[in-house]
């Protein structure tokens, strides 16, 4: 995790059934700051494994158990709900054989996970839900793909939506497509709608697995007074490895005495930040007035990125608080036993690599949102609305307000020295996130300022001519003063995290360990 001509001491001193860490020593000549992230961790879970040593006895734990053992303890030593838990109390098992008794009545992981769970949407109803994202995979390196942006996929980014109020038939359309993929290489555009694929008829029994396989036909409608309508028409897609840009459109739409920048951005990707500061020293660079952010079809990413964001934005805020992170009871006590700053995160004027970020210094923008915005894309909404003037326009949010880790089977949870006989890796909710005033409760999602739903039958063209940027723009002109036109029919739309990830509403805290 760090260089190896680090050095480090820990003398332990062992009292009743605990060990204490007395002493440390760590020699080096540059200490970074994810260094001293990584660093903490291990001392960090170091010393909460060694309270309970007789529990954490790996080498009692048989390899038939090995995934549900690393289940067990990753979620009672992060999961933010440990303590509304009951199987997932420090006193619940007073040995190891005790844990290992209780492991063994799950002989697949997955059942596991879901029952430590607080209330999950797979036993709940969506009424009585609490964690709607906690998500288990059995190898890694899929999770790692999703969230760097490269997946599996044919390049069409879709929404489904019910037909009509018995939720029962579906259909999809295209939201945008991916330069260089399948979709593209087939002209599928922006507006597509599609009822069945393969010639089955979409449903909500149906839709998951139908969308799972790698290739797959489409079957065309159009869209005409609010019908759906089969047109005899069909697209036979099919699904590579693609890396997705998230900066998916940049341009400045001239008006007037106004320059109004205008960015499409997708998802945060931490491999992407170069490219999206590039884009807004072009935008800088152009002497635009006015700053129009699209994050409709952004669900998440990464937390360090969306403080990045944040900071090109405005960039009159370096240090000053963007976001603070509210862990468990027992994590939180140790952070504020040594002091950690590490829960909170700062505007800042450095990208990870050190370059210097390309700051707008606005004190206004405006974001149009959808009801798949969510997790970093509100935390950006949420995070800024104590600085600068947040134009919200579209519709309502998803709610997502908590984060995650990436969790490996491995003596300190991250990749280095991972269990190599599994691939098992998961992605636990731990922790709640507000912004500097301390606001954070919005699980039912942020209401926007310009209520507009987006119009199925005129979705338009991306960055040029479409309702939701038109109405950014007439704001822009007119003041604040506009009229709003309503779709001439709404649907309802199914939420993403059911169609093409566990992870799409996903953010995550990528710097808290080494992966």
């Amino acid at each position: 995790m760090l260089r190896q001509d680090d050095t480090y001491i820990f003398l332990l001193q062992r009292s009743e059934n605990n060990f204490e860490i007395l002493r440390f020593t760590f020699i080096s000549i540059e200490i970074s700051m994810k260094k001293y992230y990584c660093l903490f961790l291990i001392l960090f879970v170091l010393s909460l494994a060694f309270e309970s040593c007789e529990v954490q006895d790996d080498n009692e734990v048989p390899q038939s158990i090995a995934v549900q053992n690393f289940i067990w303890k990753g979620l009672n030593l992060y999961y933010l709900w440990q303590k509304e838990v009951p199987n997932l109390a420090d006193t619940r098992f007073t040995n190891q054989n005790n844990l290992n008794a209780f492991l063994h009545g799950f002989q697949n992981p997955g059942t596991l996970f879901q029952q430590l769970l607080n209330k999950p949407r797979s036993l709940f109803s969506p009424e009585e839900t609490i964690d709607r994202f906690s998500v288990l995979f059995a190898d890694y390196n899929e999770l790692e793909g999703i969230l760097s942006g490269t997946t599996k996929n044919n390049g069409a980014d879709i929404g489904l939506y019910y037909k009509d109020a018995s939720q029962t038939s579906i259909f999809g359309v295209v939201r945008y497509v991916l330069p260089n993929s399948d979709a593209a290489n087939k002209n599928v555009q922006r507006g597509t709608i599609f009822y069945a694929i393969d010639g089955n008829a979409l449903t909500n029994q149906n839709y998951v697995s139908l969308l799972s396989n790698d290739s797959y036909t489409i079957n065309l409608a159009d869209y005409a007074n609010g019908d759906i309508t089969p047109n005899g028409q069909a697209i036979q897609l099919q699904k590579t490895i693609l890396s997705e840009n998230p900066v998916y459109k940049a341009t400045v739409i001239n008006s007037g005495s106004r320059k109004i920048g205008y960015l499409m951005y997708n998802g945060f990707y931490p491999s992407y930040e170069s490219q999206l500061n590039a884009t807004f020293a072009f935008l800088k660079s152009e002497g635009i007035t006015d700053f129009v952010l699209d994050l409709r079809y952004n669900s998440g990413g990464s937390v360090a990125t969306a403080t990045r964001l944040a900071s090109m934005i405005t960039g009159q805020f370096a240090n000053q608080i963007f976001a603070k992170e509210q862990w468990n009871a027992k994590l939180e006590a140790r952070f504020n036993a040594t002091n950690s700053a590490t829960t909170t995160n700062l505007f800042t004027n450095r990208l990870g690599t050190n370059e210097s970020v390309a700051s707008l210094n606005f004190t206004k923008i405006y974001i149009l949102t959808a009801k798949s915005t969510a997790s970093a894309s509100e935390l950006i909404i949420n995070g800024l609305k104590p600085y600068i003037d947040v134009v919200q326009i579209g519709d309502k949010t998803t709610g997502k307000n908590v984060g995650s880790i990436t969790l490996y089977d491995s003596p300190a949870f991250s990749k280095q020295g991972s269990n190599a006989s599994h691939r098992y890796a998961m992605q636990p909710i731990v922790l709640k996130i507000v912004n500097k005033l301390g606001f954070g409760d919005y699980t039912t999602g942020l209401e926007p300022n310009l209520f507009l739903k987006e119009d199925l039958g005129n979705l338009g063209v991306l960055g040029e001519n479409e309702p939701l940027l038109n109405l950014a723009i007439n704001t822009i002109l007119a003041n604040g003063r506009t009229s709003i036109k309503q779709p001439e029919k709404v649907f309802e739309a199914i939420k993403d995290i059911q169609i093409t990830s566990l992870l799409k509403q996903e953010m995550y805290v990528d710097e808290f360990l080494d992966k």
